[in-house]
């Protein structure tokens, strides 16, 4: 009986130890970065201004902890420029993603290049 008390308490005192495991750490840092993608799809009413200060304040909490943004998180800031009439921050924007993602390099040197255009035929 004393065998099996001790094997008992050991597989408990295993569980509790892998129960208080530190969980990893997330890849990104996603803030409210999610939620304002989604209202943004939604429709929300809310400006561009006020989307963009939510997207600035989002980075500086991760740029504050040390981690990294998420992926599309600075494209959609550089839409977000275009749509305040900003190109040359949404230029920027769209190289950081690029620079951060090179996997987006094909996106965003599309996105560059309406920007280009855009300008180049604007009086």
């Amino acid at each position: 009986m004393t065998a099996l008390l001790r094997a008992g308490l050991a597989v408990a005192a295993t569980l509790l130890l892998f129960g208080c495991a530190a969980q990893p750490k997330p890849l990104y840092y996603w803030g409210s970065y999610q939620p304002q993608l989604y209202a943004y799809f939604q429709g929300d009413g809310k400006s561009p201004e006020q989307q963009r200060t939510a997207l600035e304040k989002t980075a500086a909490k991760a740029n504050a902890k040390g981690e990294a943004l998420p992926p599309g998180f600075h494209a959609h800031l550089g839409l977000l420029y275009l749509r305040m009439g900003q190109p040359a921050q949404a230029r920027t924007a769209f190289l950081a993603e690029e620079a951060e993602f090179p996997e987006s390099k094909p996106y965003m040197d599309f996105l560059i290049g309406n920007l280009n255009r855009s300008q180049a035929s604007a009086p």
